[in-house]
Protein backbone atom coordinates (compact mmCIF):
# COMPACT_ATOMS: atom_id res chain seq x y z
CA UNK A 1 0.00 0.00 0.00
CA UNK A 2 1.48 3.76 -0.59
CA UNK A 3 2.30 5.21 2.72
CA UNK A 4 2.97 9.45 2.65
CA UNK A 5 6.59 9.14 4.95
CA UNK A 6 8.88 12.01 6.24
CA UNK A 7 12.84 11.16 6.33
CA UNK A 8 13.57 14.43 6.77
CA UNK A 9 13.19 18.92 5.67
CA UNK A 10 11.95 19.00 2.29
CA UNK A 11 12.13 15.11 1.89
CA UNK A 12 8.66 13.63 1.84
CA UNK A 13 7.89 10.44 -0.76
CA UNK A 14 5.30 8.47 -1.29
CA UNK A 15 6.53 5.01 -0.65
CA UNK A 16 5.19 1.46 -0.83
CA UNK A 17 4.88 -0.50 2.53
CA UNK A 18 3.40 -3.69 3.57
CA UNK A 19 -0.08 -3.89 5.32
CA UNK A 20 -0.35 -3.74 8.86
CA UNK A 21 -0.71 -7.30 10.11
CA UNK A 22 -3.93 -8.17 13.05
CA UNK A 23 -4.16 -6.02 15.50
CA UNK A 24 -2.66 -6.74 18.95
CA UNK A 25 -4.89 -7.12 21.79
CA UNK A 26 -6.64 -4.13 22.51
CA UNK A 27 -5.77 -2.52 18.97
CA UNK A 28 -7.96 -1.76 16.26
CA UNK A 29 -7.10 -2.26 12.64
CA UNK A 30 -8.60 0.77 10.26
CA UNK A 31 -9.18 1.63 6.41
CA UNK A 32 -8.35 5.44 6.40
CA UNK A 33 -11.19 7.26 4.35
CA UNK A 34 -9.77 10.79 4.48
CA UNK A 35 -6.66 12.70 6.09
CA UNK A 36 -6.59 15.73 6.36
CA UNK A 37 -2.63 18.08 6.16
CA UNK A 38 -2.57 19.86 9.45
CA UNK A 39 -0.19 22.91 10.06
CA UNK A 40 2.05 20.38 12.37
CA UNK A 41 2.95 18.43 8.63
CA UNK A 42 3.87 21.64 6.94
CA UNK A 43 6.39 22.34 10.09
CA UNK A 44 7.59 18.73 9.88
CA UNK A 45 7.61 18.92 5.46
CA UNK A 46 9.79 22.44 5.73
CA UNK A 47 11.97 22.36 8.98
CA UNK A 48 12.11 18.86 9.53
CA UNK A 49 11.72 16.23 12.62
CA UNK A 50 10.87 17.87 15.67
CA UNK A 51 12.35 15.41 18.09
CA UNK A 52 10.96 14.42 21.01
CA UNK A 53 7.62 14.40 19.39
CA UNK A 54 8.70 12.60 16.31
CA UNK A 55 11.88 10.41 15.63
CA UNK A 56 15.26 12.40 14.38
CA UNK A 57 17.79 11.85 12.13
CA UNK A 58 19.72 9.79 14.84
CA UNK A 59 17.35 10.20 17.57
CA UNK A 60 14.62 7.47 18.32
CA UNK A 61 10.88 8.51 19.57
CA UNK A 62 11.13 8.21 23.18
CA UNK A 63 8.09 6.33 23.69
CA UNK A 64 7.47 4.53 20.61
CA UNK A 65 11.42 3.69 19.96
CA UNK A 66 10.56 4.25 16.10
CA UNK A 67 13.26 5.85 13.91
CA UNK A 68 13.28 7.65 10.80
CA UNK A 69 11.39 7.38 8.06
CA UNK A 70 7.65 7.52 9.32
CA UNK A 71 4.39 7.59 8.10
CA UNK A 72 2.44 10.97 8.49
CA UNK A 73 -0.82 11.81 9.07
CA UNK A 74 -2.79 12.31 12.43
CA UNK A 75 -6.19 13.93 11.48
CA UNK A 76 -7.92 11.19 9.93
CA UNK A 77 -10.88 9.00 9.37
CA UNK A 78 -12.13 5.69 8.71
CA UNK A 79 -13.36 1.94 8.81
CA UNK A 80 -12.95 -0.41 11.33
CA UNK A 81 -11.34 -3.54 9.36
CA UNK A 82 -10.29 -5.73 12.11
CA UNK A 83 -10.62 -6.42 16.53
CA UNK A 84 -7.52 -7.36 18.18
CA UNK A 85 -8.90 -9.53 21.54
CA UNK A 86 -10.63 -7.86 24.19
CA UNK A 87 -11.75 -4.82 22.49
CA UNK A 88 -15.33 -3.52 23.05
CA UNK A 89 -17.56 -1.21 21.97
CA UNK A 90 -16.02 -1.14 18.36
CA UNK A 91 -16.96 -3.44 15.85
CA UNK A 92 -15.86 -4.47 12.06
CA UNK A 93 -17.46 -1.80 9.60
CA UNK A 94 -17.78 1.24 12.03
CA UNK A 95 -17.31 4.24 10.99
CA UNK A 96 -14.76 6.09 13.27
CA UNK A 97 -12.63 9.22 13.44
CA UNK A 98 -9.21 8.72 15.51
CA UNK A 99 -7.93 10.72 18.17
CA UNK A 100 -3.85 11.44 17.43
CA UNK A 101 -2.61 11.50 20.44
CA UNK A 102 -2.56 8.08 22.86
CA UNK A 103 -2.12 8.38 26.29
CA UNK A 104 -0.69 5.26 28.99
CA UNK A 105 -3.83 5.81 31.33
CA UNK A 106 -1.36 5.73 34.54
CA UNK A 107 0.19 8.96 35.08
CA UNK A 108 -0.91 11.90 36.99
CA UNK A 109 -2.30 14.07 34.18
CA UNK A 110 -4.13 10.53 33.30
CA UNK A 111 -5.31 9.30 36.89
CA UNK A 112 -6.72 13.63 36.81
CA UNK A 113 -8.94 12.99 33.53
CA UNK A 114 -6.40 14.84 31.37
CA UNK A 115 -5.23 12.51 28.71
CA UNK A 116 -4.18 15.38 26.58
CA UNK A 117 -1.44 15.86 28.96
CA UNK A 118 0.02 12.01 29.65
CA UNK A 119 3.85 12.25 30.87
CA UNK A 120 4.10 9.24 27.75
CA UNK A 121 1.69 10.49 25.43
CA UNK A 122 2.81 9.69 21.79
CA UNK A 123 1.18 10.50 18.74
CA UNK A 124 0.11 8.54 15.25
CA UNK A 125 1.27 10.01 12.56
CA UNK A 126 3.88 12.02 14.61
CA UNK A 127 5.94 9.34 16.78
CA UNK A 128 6.68 6.45 14.57
CA UNK A 129 3.58 3.67 14.98
CA UNK A 130 1.73 4.29 12.08
CA UNK A 131 -0.33 7.36 10.84
CA UNK A 132 -3.73 8.02 8.40
CA UNK A 133 -1.61 8.91 5.04
CA UNK A 134 -1.39 5.25 4.11
CA UNK A 135 -4.23 2.88 3.69
CA UNK A 136 -4.89 0.99 6.60
CA UNK A 137 -3.29 1.26 10.04
CA UNK A 138 -3.49 -0.02 13.28
CA UNK A 139 -4.27 1.78 16.47
CA UNK A 140 -5.10 1.55 20.11
CA UNK A 141 -9.28 0.70 20.21
CA UNK A 142 -9.36 3.90 22.68
CA UNK A 143 -8.37 6.59 20.12
CA UNK A 144 -11.24 5.37 17.90
CA UNK A 145 -14.58 7.55 18.46
CA UNK A 146 -17.50 6.35 16.79
CA UNK A 147 -19.21 8.60 14.39
CA UNK A 148 -22.64 7.16 12.90
CA UNK A 149 -23.35 7.68 9.52
CA UNK A 150 -21.32 11.10 9.33
CA UNK A 151 -19.57 11.36 6.26
CA UNK A 152 -15.85 10.17 6.30
CA UNK A 153 -14.84 13.27 5.20
CA UNK A 154 -16.13 15.44 8.17
CA UNK A 155 -15.31 12.38 10.17
CA UNK A 156 -11.24 13.48 9.15
CA UNK A 157 -11.95 16.74 10.66
CA UNK A 158 -12.83 16.16 14.54
CA UNK A 159 -9.20 16.32 15.27
CA UNK A 160 -9.09 19.79 14.13
CA UNK A 161 -12.05 20.90 15.01
CA UNK A 162 -12.28 19.52 18.67
CA UNK A 163 -8.87 21.50 19.29
CA UNK A 164 -11.04 24.42 19.08
CA UNK A 165 -14.24 22.67 20.86
CA UNK A 166 -11.45 21.69 23.77
CA UNK A 167 -10.65 25.89 23.78
CA UNK A 168 -14.02 27.19 23.83
CA UNK A 169 -15.28 24.90 26.22
CA UNK A 170 -12.47 25.86 28.75
CA UNK A 171 -13.17 29.33 27.99
CA UNK A 172 -16.46 28.62 29.35
CA UNK A 173 -18.27 30.27 25.94
CA UNK A 174 -21.96 30.27 26.58
CA UNK A 175 -25.25 31.82 25.00
CA UNK A 176 -24.94 35.36 24.58
CA UNK A 177 -21.53 35.82 25.08
CA UNK A 178 -19.18 38.22 22.35
CA UNK A 179 -16.55 36.55 21.43
CA UNK A 180 -13.51 38.28 19.71
CA UNK A 181 -11.28 35.51 18.26
CA UNK A 182 -7.69 36.13 16.35
CA UNK A 183 -6.81 34.30 13.11
CA UNK A 184 -9.01 32.56 10.94
CA UNK A 185 -7.24 29.87 9.99
CA UNK A 186 -8.71 26.53 10.10
CA UNK A 187 -8.59 26.55 14.19
CA UNK A 188 -10.12 29.81 14.53
CA UNK A 189 -12.89 29.59 11.82
CA UNK A 190 -13.75 26.00 13.65
CA UNK A 191 -13.54 28.01 17.32
CA UNK A 192 -16.20 30.78 15.75
CA UNK A 193 -18.13 27.80 14.40
CA UNK A 194 -18.62 25.91 17.77
CA UNK A 195 -19.39 29.51 19.63
CA UNK A 196 -21.49 30.41 16.76
CA UNK A 197 -23.35 27.00 17.75
CA UNK A 198 -23.41 27.50 21.62
CA UNK A 199 -25.16 30.85 20.47
CA UNK A 200 -22.62 33.41 21.25
CA UNK A 201 -21.43 36.55 18.76
CA UNK A 202 -18.32 36.21 16.97
CA UNK A 203 -16.07 38.78 15.52
CA UNK A 204 -12.92 37.73 13.80
CA UNK A 205 -9.79 39.28 13.77
CA UNK A 206 -7.73 38.36 10.15
CA UNK A 207 -5.55 40.01 8.08
CA UNK A 208 -6.30 37.71 4.95
CA UNK A 209 -9.83 39.29 3.18
CA UNK A 210 -10.83 35.33 1.83
CA UNK A 211 -10.46 34.44 5.14
CA UNK A 212 -12.02 36.86 6.75
CA UNK A 213 -14.96 36.57 4.39
CA UNK A 214 -15.05 32.90 4.46
CA UNK A 215 -15.91 33.34 8.65
CA UNK A 216 -18.67 35.89 7.91
CA UNK A 217 -20.70 34.13 4.66
CA UNK A 218 -20.72 30.87 6.51
CA UNK A 219 -22.29 32.63 8.90
CA UNK A 220 -20.01 31.65 12.12
CA UNK A 221 -18.83 35.33 12.66
CA UNK A 222 -21.41 38.37 12.36
CA UNK A 223 -18.39 40.16 11.85
CA UNK A 224 -14.84 40.44 10.43
CA UNK A 225 -12.44 43.04 11.29
CA UNK A 226 -8.88 43.44 9.45
CA UNK A 227 -6.16 44.21 12.18
CA UNK A 228 -3.57 46.11 10.01
CA UNK A 229 -6.14 48.67 8.48
CA UNK A 230 -9.04 48.73 11.13
CA UNK A 231 -8.92 49.52 15.05
CA UNK A 232 -10.06 46.45 16.54
CA UNK A 233 -10.59 47.57 20.32
CA UNK A 234 -12.81 50.58 18.86
CA UNK A 235 -14.53 47.99 16.95
CA UNK A 236 -15.58 45.71 19.56
CA UNK A 237 -16.41 48.68 21.93
CA UNK A 238 -18.56 50.30 19.41
CA UNK A 239 -20.69 46.88 18.63
CA UNK A 240 -20.96 45.73 22.44
CA UNK A 241 -21.92 49.76 23.59
CA UNK A 242 -18.52 49.36 25.66
CA UNK A 243 -19.38 46.25 27.33
CA UNK A 244 -16.47 45.19 25.76
CA UNK A 245 -15.92 41.31 24.72
CA UNK A 246 -16.77 38.47 27.28
CA UNK A 247 -14.47 36.44 25.52
CA UNK A 248 -10.88 36.32 23.54
CA UNK A 249 -9.19 33.35 21.99
CA UNK A 250 -6.08 33.32 20.06
CA UNK A 251 -5.68 31.29 17.26
CA UNK A 252 -3.01 32.85 15.43
CA UNK A 253 -0.26 32.18 17.68
CA UNK A 254 1.02 36.03 17.05
CA UNK A 255 2.55 38.24 19.94
CA UNK A 256 0.78 41.21 18.76
CA UNK A 257 -2.38 39.65 18.17
CA UNK A 258 -2.68 38.27 21.94
CA UNK A 259 -1.92 41.65 23.19
CA UNK A 260 -4.44 43.20 21.11
CA UNK A 261 -7.37 40.50 22.15
CA UNK A 262 -6.34 41.32 25.75
CA UNK A 263 -6.80 44.83 25.38
CA UNK A 264 -10.71 44.15 23.64
CA UNK A 265 -11.59 41.46 26.69
CA UNK A 266 -14.35 42.96 29.74
CA UNK A 267 -13.06 43.09 32.92
CA UNK A 268 -13.22 39.75 34.54
CA UNK A 269 -13.76 38.65 31.45
CA UNK A 270 -11.12 35.14 29.44
CA UNK A 271 -8.46 35.21 26.97
CA UNK A 272 -7.87 31.69 25.53
CA UNK A 273 -4.69 31.24 24.32
CA UNK A 274 -5.16 28.06 21.83
CA UNK A 275 -2.66 28.01 19.27
CA UNK A 276 1.50 28.01 20.49
CA UNK A 277 3.50 31.47 19.94
CA UNK A 278 7.08 30.80 18.34
CA UNK A 279 7.90 33.89 20.62
CA UNK A 280 8.10 34.74 24.70
CA UNK A 281 4.64 36.91 25.59
CA UNK A 282 6.01 39.74 27.72
CA UNK A 283 3.03 40.77 30.05
CA UNK A 284 2.57 43.62 32.27
CA UNK A 285 0.71 41.60 35.20
CA UNK A 286 -0.08 44.58 37.41
CA UNK A 287 -1.98 46.34 34.30
CA UNK A 288 -2.77 43.72 32.49
CA UNK A 289 -3.80 41.14 34.67
CA UNK A 290 -4.46 42.21 38.18
CA UNK A 291 -6.57 45.48 37.60
CA UNK A 292 -8.42 43.90 35.05
CA UNK A 293 -9.10 40.14 36.68
CA UNK A 294 -9.23 38.82 32.96
CA UNK A 295 -7.88 35.41 33.43
CA UNK A 296 -5.67 33.83 31.05
CA UNK A 297 -5.50 29.77 30.25
CA UNK A 298 -3.32 27.60 27.64
CA UNK A 299 -4.93 24.57 25.93
CA UNK A 300 -3.32 21.44 24.45
CA UNK A 301 -4.91 19.36 22.41
CA UNK A 302 -8.12 17.33 23.33
CA UNK A 303 -9.90 14.94 25.49
CA UNK A 304 -12.69 12.33 24.38
CA UNK A 305 -15.41 14.31 25.68
CA UNK A 306 -14.06 17.39 22.98
CA UNK A 307 -14.68 14.55 20.41
CA UNK A 308 -18.07 13.17 21.64
CA UNK A 309 -19.24 16.85 21.68
CA UNK A 310 -18.00 17.92 17.93
CA UNK A 311 -19.24 14.74 16.75
CA UNK A 312 -22.43 15.71 18.47
CA UNK A 313 -22.46 19.18 16.75
CA UNK A 314 -21.89 17.99 13.51
CA UNK A 315 -24.94 15.27 13.58
CA UNK A 316 -27.31 17.64 14.86
CA UNK A 317 -26.73 19.42 12.13
CA UNK A 318 -25.67 22.89 13.65
CA UNK A 319 -22.23 22.69 12.73
CA UNK A 320 -21.63 21.93 8.64
CA UNK A 321 -17.80 21.34 7.87
CA UNK A 322 -18.37 21.10 4.17
CA UNK A 323 -17.59 25.10 3.07
CA UNK A 324 -14.10 24.43 5.13
CA UNK A 325 -13.07 21.44 2.52
CA UNK A 326 -11.46 23.39 -0.03
CA UNK A 327 -9.88 20.31 -1.96
CA UNK A 328 -9.60 16.87 -2.26
CA UNK A 329 -6.65 15.18 -3.63
CA UNK A 330 -4.34 11.88 -3.82
CA UNK A 331 -1.23 10.73 -2.50
CA UNK A 332 0.76 11.81 -5.16
CA UNK A 333 -0.37 15.20 -5.01
CA UNK A 334 0.01 16.18 -1.63
CA UNK A 335 3.63 18.22 -2.10
CA UNK A 336 2.43 20.00 -4.88
CA UNK A 337 -1.63 20.46 -4.19
CA UNK A 338 -1.46 19.88 -0.75
CA UNK A 339 1.82 21.45 0.94
CA UNK A 340 2.83 24.06 -1.97
CA UNK A 341 -1.15 25.19 -1.78
CA UNK A 342 -0.94 25.52 2.15
CA UNK A 343 2.10 26.84 2.72
CA UNK A 344 1.52 30.08 0.04
CA UNK A 345 1.03 33.15 2.52
CA UNK A 346 -1.79 34.34 -0.05
CA UNK A 347 -3.64 31.03 0.25
CA UNK A 348 -7.70 31.02 0.71
CA UNK A 349 -7.48 27.07 1.38
CA UNK A 350 -8.95 26.54 4.86
CA UNK A 351 -9.13 22.52 5.02
CA UNK A 352 -6.97 19.88 2.05
CA UNK A 353 -8.16 16.58 2.47
CA UNK A 354 -6.02 13.51 0.94
CA UNK A 355 -7.45 10.28 0.02
CA UNK A 356 -4.50 7.92 0.61
CA UNK A 357 -6.05 4.79 -1.02
CA UNK A 358 -5.59 7.13 -4.27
Amino acid sequence: MKAVRLYGAKDIRIDEVEEPGAPEAGWIQVEVGWAGICGSDLHLYADGPMWPATPDVDRPQPVTGANLPFTLGHEFSGTVTALGDGVDGLAVGDRVAVMAGVWCGKCAACKAGKTNLCENRWGLGLSGLGGGLSAKVNMPAKVAVPVGDMALEHAAMIEPLSVSTHGVRLAGVKEGDVVVIGGAGPIGVFAAAVAHAKGARVIISEPNEARRRTAVDTGVAFLGVDPMSEDLKAIVERETNGHMADVAIDAAGVIPVINSLLDVVKVGGHLQLIAIPQKQWEVNIANQLHHSEVTVTGTYGYVREDYEDSIALINSGKLDLDPYISAKISTDEIVDKGFATLMDRASTAVKILVDPRA
